[in-house]
């Protein structure tokens, strides 16, 4: 830990001491600390072994919030209700693809996603992470998470775009259009090299961060992928609600930015975002199409009138 304070706190303590005695003693000593500071702090002591600390945390929170939030789309897809918010609404997923979809997921979580979630720990701290307590300040947090948010979306859009070149699209990016309406549990449902490929950007990003200010914090790396594996559920969801975030941010990307490209399997290539799409013409839906045919004949009215 960063602290040495906190270590000091139970050198009276033996080694078969309870996590919840360490707890104890943590809170004894540092009543500075808010209760998930001193959790926290108890967890890396407790455990004696920030490799291993970090590594069990990150395997467990990240199946906790893949799996526990595609659960409340899975719920809405068996509930009629709810269709008419559906983007298309004539392909509900089945029990049957949905269990398959989590099974491939869960597997490709334990096999490919898992190594990387314990290399990622001493990579990060050989660069600069912190990892002791206190956590930095609120301001801080929102800051990095926000221009991690951009730099992923930039990466996706280029790496995304490059998957749908024909070779690469039939090799790695086709196992993830299997679904032509998605559905929350189908986010990463994708082949190993498309996990590791897209994936650097999420965790990448924050490494390149670190590497380049000195500054990067692992509850900020721990909220940054709950809220990328918010987004990247969401925008597979199906599902476009009058109080969809897209509605209030006009830049948000969103679920109807993603369906249409699982839909038409072309454009649409950034993740979080709509302006490299916008900007680079590669916009999918009607609405695009109609504008590029505008454009077109605009320029030939053009060629001409002179």
């Amino acid at each position: 830990m960063a602290s040495a304070v906190l270590n000091s706190t139970i050198t009276g303590l033996s080694s078969t001491a309870s996590l919840t005695a360490v707890f104890d003693e943590v809170s004894k000593y540092n009543v500075q600390l808010n209760v998930f500071e001193r959790l926290w702090a108890s967890w890396y002591l407790w455990m004696q072994n920030d490799i291993v600390a970090t590594g069990i945390m990150s395997f467990v929170m990240h199946e906790i919030v893949y799996f526990g939030r595609s659960l409340p789309w899975m719920i809405i897809d068996a509930i009629p209700y709810f269709n008419k918010y559906k983007l298309q609404n004539t392909k509900v997923p089945t029990w049957k693809e949905q269990w398959e979809c989590a099974a491939l997921v869960l597997l490709s979580h334990c096999t490919v996603e898992l190594p990387q979630i314990w290399l990622f720990h001493p990579l990060a701290t050989y660069f600069g992470m912190d990892y002791g307590v206190p956590f930095p300040p609120a301001w801080k947090i929102a800051m990095q998470i926000a221009i991690f948010f951009v730099i992923e979306d930039a990466w996706h859009y280029w790496f995304h775009r490059a998957l749908h070149y024909g070779p690469l699209y039939k090799a790695i990016h086709k196992l993830h259009h299997t679904y032509s309406a998605p559905f929350g549990l189908a986010a990463e449902y994708a082949s190993p090299i498309e996990v590791m490929l897209l994936g650097f950007g999420i965790v990448g990003s924050p490494i390149v961060w670190v590497s380049l200010t000195g500054e990067l914090h692992l509850i900020t790396m721990y909220l940054w992928i709950v809220l990328r594996l918010f987004q990247a559920i969401d925008a597979h969801s199906g599902y476009d609600f009058p109080w969809s975030l897209r509605h209030i941010l006009p830049f948000w990307a969103g679920a109807d930015h993603h369906d249409l490209h699982h839909e038409r399997f072309i454009g649409n290539y950034a993740s979080s975002f709509r302006w490299w799409d916008y900007f680079l013409d590669t916009e999918a839906g009607e609405a695009a199409s109609k504008r590029r045919r505008e454009k077109k004949l605009a320029e030939i009215r053009a060629k001409k009138a002179q």
